[in-house]
């Protein structure tokens, strides 16, 4: 019952988030200085040609009208057509949004798996020496940019080393489609040298994501070891001569993953928008790489389709996250 009065209460406001978004991109759309009627007709169309276009695209219309419409094409799927390649963006994009969804749930995995034990041992140690080491260490992964550190990477593990690919997602004919994500459609077919190149090829761009994610897990895992060490329940269960793995392991990380698992929803949404620079410097077939083609080329329409796909992932996201976070702690879903 819980689940299901999270799911309505998040539901609920799902449709006025969605549509504060959308009135969010259309008036960005409407202000920026670019005309996209003369994009849609060409450098070389006559001022009769633009006008034209401007009438077919309906932007002689008034501005509500245009909004309505708008919302119209959007709740049918339709986020109009690419500028540049001549295709429906929805087609655009969903074919690029698996691997860009790979690479994001590969980075958040790996920021849970470093920062929720390094957060930990900096909770049980606070203000000891290994506190303050991590803790710069998790300061100089926020400080650092996301390009910056990818070609670092590229630089020694790829040209230096040769140990890893320098870009792109698979060597070779990839592994024929069943979900669109590179490592478990590689696992389905079962081929063990298109297995290690998928995992091999991601290594480099998820770590370069997970970096910055890690040091904010690291922090609010911390915070929440802290809290529960000094909560009362937790001093009873020590006070009783339980022994202290037991109520680490039993009660504080319990109650400090909480924290840390709603930050990750938020994570998920920030690492969607440091994939648009890792894709691009890896190569990576996603819709970062899209969005970053997209406005070097001043494609209005597929700008505006890469944000609401990316407004709306964040939505679903987070949603996911509020029932996660009830099933590990149902007192914080109240």
């Amino acid at each position: 019952m819980i689940w299901l009065d999270i799911l309505l209460k998040r539901l609920l406001w799902v449709v006025p988030t969605l549509l504060g978004l959308l009135a969010i991109v259309f008036v960005l759309s409407r202000v920026v200085p670019i005309d996209p009627a003369r994009l849609a007709a060409g450098d070389n169309a006559s001022p009769e040609q633009v006008e034209a276009v401007r009438h077919s695209l309906g932007f002689d219309r008034p501005l509500p009208a245009q909004f309505l419409r708008y919302v119209t094409d959007v709740a049918q799927g339709n986020f109009g057509t690419s500028l540049f390649t001549q295709r429906p963006i929805a087609e655009d994009l969903s074919g690029r949004l698996p691997a860009t969804l790979e690479l994001t749930f590969v980075a958040v995995i790996l920021a849970a798996l470093l920062g929720v034990p390094l957060g930990v041992v900096c909770g049980l140690h606070r203000n000891s020496w290994v506190d303050h080491l991590l803790r710069i260490v998790t300061v100089s992964g926020l400080a650092v940019a996301s390009f910056w550190f990818a070609m670092q990477l590229q630089f020694l593990f790829s040209m230096k080393l040769g140990w890893l690919p320098l870009s792109g997602r698979i060597d070779g004919f990839p592994p024929e489609e069943v979900t669109g994500l590179m490592i478990p459609d590689a696992l389905i077919e079962g081929d063990p040298e298109i297995i290690d190149s998928a995992i091999r090829h991601i290594i480099l761009p998820a770590l370069t994501l997970a970096l910055p994610a890690a040091a904010t897990v690291v922090r609010f895992t911390r915070n929440g070891v802290i809290g529960a060490l000094s909560s009362p329940s937790v001093a009873y269960q020590t006070a009783m001569g339980y022994p202290r793995r037991q109520v680490v392991w039993k009660y504080v990380l319990r109650m400090a993953i909480t924290a840390t698992v709603t930050q990750l929803g938020l994570i998920f949404g920030i690492l969607l928008a440091g994939a648009v620079v890792v894709e691009t410097v890896f190569d990576w077939p996603g819709i970062g790489a899209y969005a970053v083609r997209s406005i070097l080329q001043s494609d209005y329409n597929a700008i505006m389709g890469f944000t609401l796909w990316t407004g709306v992932m964040f939505v679903i996201v987070n949603l996911l996250v509020d029932l996660l976070q009830a099933a590990i702690d149902p007192r914080e879903a109240r």
